[in-house]
């Protein structure tokens, strides 16, 4: 397990919503001083990006989840979130929390969201 932590991955039907969080457990790790960005690995596709938030609070979305998906983050918790709603079967992948910046690259072990009726 890396230095992040994901959760709220789950089984959801086409149309319905999830919220993943990020986090970690270690001190010396503070969110808000790195570029946070979500990734999505799909079986027999290539790792997407999905959504990313500077430092300064600036986003920028994978074209196919504009409009549905929402990345944002709490300071005060140490978290990142992603509001995905209108999900889609296409959506169905693991979703990896990625911390760059001032010398460091962090990941977290993943969690699996799958969309399907």
């Amino acid at each position: 397990q890396g230095p992040l932590v994901e959760s709220g991955g789950d089984l959801v039907r086409p149309g319905e919503s999830l919220r993943l969080s990020c986090t970690t457990a270690e001190s010396d790790i503070n969110v808000s001083l790195y570029q946070m960005t979500w990734f999505r690995l799909a079986p027999g596709n290539q790792r997407e990006l999905v959504a990313d938030i500077s430092p300064n609070g600036s986003t920028t979305y994978l074209d196919s989840v504009k409009g549905r998906f929402t990345i944002d983050r709490d300071n005060a918790k140490n978290t990142v979130y992603l509001e995905m709603t209108s999900l889609k079967p296409e959506d169905t992948a693991v979703y990896y929390c990625n911390a760059e910046g001032l010398g460091i690259n962090y990941w977290g072990q993943g969690t699996q969201v799958t969309v399907s009726s």
